[in-house]
């Protein structure tokens, strides 16, 4: 809680939504904050044969693989994979995984993924084999837009053969389960606008469900969390500060245990700022000592076409130190080449 707090302490006064859009033509549209951009005169045809020509020389040319995996967007690599699969009658990806190894194979894999690939992938590493990776369930879900969940639902069934609803509901358990569900059902609010009405009532009926009441009535607490966007979320915090005099995430630390504390905690997190929630899990993965490879690959890959850039500023703001220069400390050789060249420069 202690590195939440540092950035949600003041709640009332600091969270004021930047414009987020730019006019192209006219018209509003929404900025990118991507590390990755489409590359410019890109030729599937000729990666293609670069990387096969990488993979197959002698001693196998990571670096080369490198400087075009990390310099093409993912629609780019999604025709250099259809290409190579053409001309070779090979996968690109198990090409890879024939000649690439550790953690410069998981990244590199993770690259030729689609998002929602990618996204279905990490959900079901996190709920086979002993034990369910519950933290990243709500990273991914409590993230993504009502249109990604609808598509990783379709993905996870379409490669598991699994609904995964189903897989959540025999992986996990209690009210932690409840909130998992109510977010896989995609009916968040998405409208920018903030109804004030709206958040007074629902920090009313927050206070209610938790403080000024024996016992907590989570249903309450997974209702709201889990339907109105971020930006009615945040004016609701802002109003929870006006009924009680603890903010909302010391409340729920204070009434809630376990797994759907966790869950809600983050919920509000990303509610408020998205990148900095990022931020602290890219901190925690290499906070200490060892390094958690997996986190650094699934958060710096998953958004390095979404708001990578955000969290790479709110990663120097939070912690005094630029992501980069924490990567240079905690990974090596060809994986750290891979992570740099996705952060971008510094």
């Amino acid at each position: 809680m202690s590195i939440f707090k540092k950035f949600f302490k003041n709640v009332i006064h600091n969270r004021d939504p930047e414009d987020d859009t730019v006019t192209v033509k006219g018209k509003p549209k929404p900025k990118y904050y991507g590390t990755v951009s489409p590359y410019p005169n890109f030729n599937a045809s000729s990666d293609a044969s670069v990387l096969q020509s990488a993979i197959e020389s002698k001693g196998v040319d990571e670096d080369v693989i490198i400087s075009v995996l990390v310099k093409r967007s993912n629609e780019q690599r999604q025709k250099i994979k259809a290409v190579y699969e053409a001309s070779t009658g090979e996968r690109l990806d198990e090409a890879l995984r024939g000649a690439l190894r550790s953690d410069l194979e998981d990244v590199s894999l993770a690259l030729l993924m689609t998002p929602a690939h990618f996204d279905a992938y990490q959900l079901r590493q996190a709920t086979k084999g002993w034990g369910t990776h519950e933290d990243i369930l709500v990273e991914i879900l409590a993230t993504r837009s009502n249109q990604e969940i609808r598509e990783i639902k379709r993905v996870f069934k379409e490669e598991y053969e699994k609904d995964l609803e189903e897989v959540i509901q025999d992986e996990t358990s209690g009210d932690f389960t409840t909130a998992l569900l109510a977010m896989l059902k995609a009916n968040k609010d998405e409208n920018t606008e903030v109804d004030l009405g709206l958040a007074r009532k629902d920090a009313e009926i927050l206070f209610e469900a938790g403080e000024n009441t024996a016992g907590i009535d989570v249903s309450a607490f997974i209702n709201i969390l889990t339907t109105r966007s971020g930006p009615q979320l945040s004016k609701t915090f802002q109003q929870y500060a006006c009924v009680s005099d603890i903010t909302l995430p010391k409340a729920l630390n204070m009434e809630l245990k376990g797994d759907i504390e966790d869950c809600l905690i983050d919920i509000v997190k990303c509610a408020w700022n998205i990148p900095a929630f990022f931020a602290e899990k890219l901190h925690l993965a290499m906070k200490g000592h060892g390094t958690c490879e997996d986190t650094l690959t699934r958060v710096i890959v998953g958004r390095s076409e979404v708001d990578l850039k955000k969290i790479v500023e709110e990663y120097r703001a939070m912690y005094d130190i630029s992501l980069q220069e924490h990567i240079l400390r905690d990974t090596e050789e060809h994986y750290q080449k891979v992570l740099l060249g996705l952060c971008g420069p510094h």
